[in-house]
């Protein structure tokens, strides 16, 4: 509490952040139940920073059963730097499902800011004038049996039957939770459930006894409801079925489990999910009703299977890409039983949450919530860039914020040790906690983090020219988030002109009302450099990519979840470029490489569809489509990729990535040299092989300073 710096009255909050301060932000947090109706609910308030280095602002979120139904934190606004007393204001639309609204003020990154005069406004009125709403009850608020932890604690070790036995009852519980009427409909705290059975099959001592508790527990949830008519599956337009032929294994099951659950399946209601919709714009997977249990006290045992179980039936029937993993999915449910069931403490668990997500090879999937607790940890790094180059981390650039004890260090050194551990070592014991969709991407997200640690000195050890050096150097607090994704484009302005014959336009500080400008801009040269290798900032396909066609271009196709059919995923209709004038009449060439993810691989497919356009780096990230998120027990947070994206003649993206069709990747010696070997060949696509390398690379540098 602030009584010298104020906007009005006597005091004002100061939120203060320096080198030292643990995690990425900090936050002042209220939460009130939202038991209003409206159309809008609104925070406003006025700030005042102080040498803010990443972003300041209020932030709000409206939770349901599961958080985050809507969110917003001012981080697209930017405020940061030193500024004044300001009045700023969010609103997020009231939910339907929403129940609680949780509010206040955030600082990410270092530095200071102040908050004063806040209010809470519902439709422009004080949020106490709201008309007050009784809002109804689900029977997840109604049954609290285990809100205070399941009582289920395997301290040592799990048997092989436990653990077989643990595997079925997952599977079984997951079937049932998309499957069963009962379940689907809503009329039975799942989650709850499985704790309630959970200690019989720790104590059944084989496969029989434990298929008998199956059938007993499925017989006492009832009779099933009469369909009419009962779901099925539309094969016209399917690109893969429900995996559901293991209920039909009378060996494994034994005839009365089989046939309770082959019977199950024909008497499925249509679209009737209670944990699960489908977005009706997109149609990816919408998870409700996930608890996150964030007050869980761990261990527990029963909840950290919870989470092994939730997470697996979810992608196992709502990941439209299960069938590319590379992964015997069955086979990490049983491996991963006892590594979550007997986690000791909140870091092992989610470790071990993080070592499962990975299996998925989704790049969107992630333990995103838990990010400081991957290795390497720590609050500082090192201020450097490190990209893998030729399979070598490399460093590739200096951050904002280099001090001077790094000055013995170059762009192009390879990374060999840090503080004496050899870096291959290091990495050896990290890769299994990063996931990703291909190695490619997975390096790419260990550069990141690289050199995380402890703040402070350290040491690094280098390779240059054939010399091995070493170098004392101090890690610190970095400008703004430890989480920040590195891109591969020009630094400087968004649009520029390398030659009177090429336009270079990078995404990563694209506007999409900017587009018609970009493109008369470039009119007249000989062709436009795209640079994807980032994340766009702005949604620009249809912005930009419009002016890049002359007719009507089909360029992706999606597959989209069955909500009658949990685990089938059908094709939908093709997405296209509606032409738009002014038109850009050059050759147009995209660059792409493993930073290029999501959003920016769907804009490459887009803008490589124009007629004449190619593609010139190296494979992408090979994660794309629309994602689902969902929350965990612990107060966790993980998503996967909600649809399927391939190109109109179905060829896959995901794992594969955008392959470029002329591939190019750079050196350590060019890193030395201060080029952009990518851009270099993107300018000599454009200009032909008649000018001179040397001219062409000095185009390519002279439009950088690194």
């Amino acid at each position: 509490m602030d009584d010298k710096v104020v906007h009005g009255g006597k005091w004002a909050v100061r939120i203060e952040r320096n080198a030292e301060s643990p995690n990425d932000f900090s936050s002042i947090t209220k939460s009130i139940e939202m038991g209003f109706s409206g159309a809008t609910v609104e925070l406003r308030g006025f700030l005042r920073t102080e040498n803010v280095s990443d972003f300041a602002g209020l932030w709000m979120r409206e939770d349901g059963e599961s958080s985050g139904l809507a969110f917003d934190n001012m981080q697209s606004r930017e405020l940061k730097g030193t500024t004044g007393w300001t009045e700023y204001s969010i609103s997020l639309p009231v939910g339907s499902e929403a129940r609680n609204l949780v509010f206040g003020a955030l600082l990410s990154g270092t530095g200071k800011t102040w908050v004063d005069d806040l209010q809470l406004l519902v439709d422009g009125k004080l949020i106490w004038e709201a008309p007050r709403v009784e809002r109804p009850t689900t029977v997840l608020e109604r049954d609290h049996q285990f809100d205070g932890g399941s009582g289920i604690l395997v301290a040592d070790e799990m048997s092989k039957t436990q653990i077989e036995n643990l595997a079925m009852l997952g599977r079984v519980w997951g079937f049932l939770k998309y499957y069963h009427p009962k379940v689907t409909a809503g009329q039975i705290h799942w989650d709850y459930e499985l704790l309630r059975v959970m200690p019989q099959f720790l104590s059944a001592n084989d496969r029989a006894p434990a298929n008998a508790l199956l059938v007993k527990w499925i017989d006492g949830l009832g009779p099933l409801e009469r369909c009419d008519p009962c779901a099925k599956l539309d094969e016209s337009h399917l690109y893969f079925r429900p995996d559901v032929r293991w209920i039909a294994d009378y060996i494994q099951l034994g005839n009365q489990l089989s046939q309770g659950l082959e019977t199950i399946y024909a008497k499925r209601i249509p679209d009737q999910q209670f944990y699960v919709s489908d977005d009706p714009n997109v149609g990816n997977a919408v998870f409700r009703h996930e608890l996150g249990y964030q007050s869980l006290k761990f261990p527990d045992t029963g909840f950290q299977l919870l989470a092994l179980f939730r997470f697996w039936n979810i992608f196992e029937y709502w990941s439209p890409y299960r069938d590319v993993t590379g992964e015997k999915w069955n086979n990490v449910l049983t491996e991963f039983i006892p590594r979550i069931g007997l986690a000791k403490n909140a870091e092992s668990y989610q470790l071990e949450l993080m070592a499962l997500i990975a299996r998925a090879h989704d790049g969107h999937a992630n333990l995103w919530s838990s990010l400081q607790n991957r290795p390497p940890v720590g609050n500082c790094q090192l201020a450097v860039n490190v990209r893998f180059v030729e399979s070598l981390p490399v460093i590739s650039g200096f951050s904002a914020e280099a001090a001077n004890d790094h000055e013995e260090l170059k762009i192009g050194d390879v990374v060999t040790d840090l503080d004496g551990i050899p870096v291959r070592k290091l990495i050896e014991g990290w890769m299994p906690y990063y996931g990703a969709s291909n190695d490619a991407a997975r390096l790419f997200n260990i550069g990141q983090f690289l050199t995380r640690g402890k703040c402070g000195e350290s040491s690094i050890g280098i390779r240059r020219e054939g010399q091995q050096l070493k170098f004392k150097v101090t890690r610190a607090a970095t400008a703004g988030s430890t989480q920040h994704r590195y891109t591969h484009d020009l630094p400087g302005p968004t649009f520029r002109l390398l030659s009177k014959d090429v336009a270079y336009l990078k995404l990563s500080s694209v506007k999409a009302a900017e587009a018609e400008h970009y493109v008369q801009e470039a009119s007249g040269t000989k062709g436009l450099i795209i640079d994807i290798r980032n994340y766009p900032s702005e949604f620009v396909v249809f912005a930009l990519g419009s002016h890049l066609v002359e007719s009507n271009t089909p360029f992706a196709m999606f597959t989209t979840c069955d909500l009658s059919n949990p685990g089938a995923f059908h094709w939908g209709n093709p997405v296209s470029l509606i032409p738009q004038k002014p038109h850009y009449a050059g050759k147009i060439v995209i660059l792409a490489d493993e930073s290029s993810m999501s959003q920016a691989e769907y804009t490459s497919m887009a803008f490589r569809a124009a007629h004449g356009a190619i593609v010139v780096g190296s494979p992408t990230a090979g994660a794309d489509g629309n994602v689902s998120p969902f929350a965990l027990p612990g107060g966790l947070q993980s998503m996967i990729s909600g649809i399927g994206v391939f190109y109109p003649d179905k060829k896959p993206t995901h794992r594969v990535g955008i392959v470029p069709n002329i591939e190019v990747r750079p050196s350590i010696p060019g890193f030395l040299g201060g080029r952009d070997e990518v851009l270099e060949e993107a300018v000599r696509q454009i200009l032909g092989s008649s000018v001179p390398s040397k001219a062409i690379e000095d185009m390519a540098k002279s439009s950088s300073d690194r």
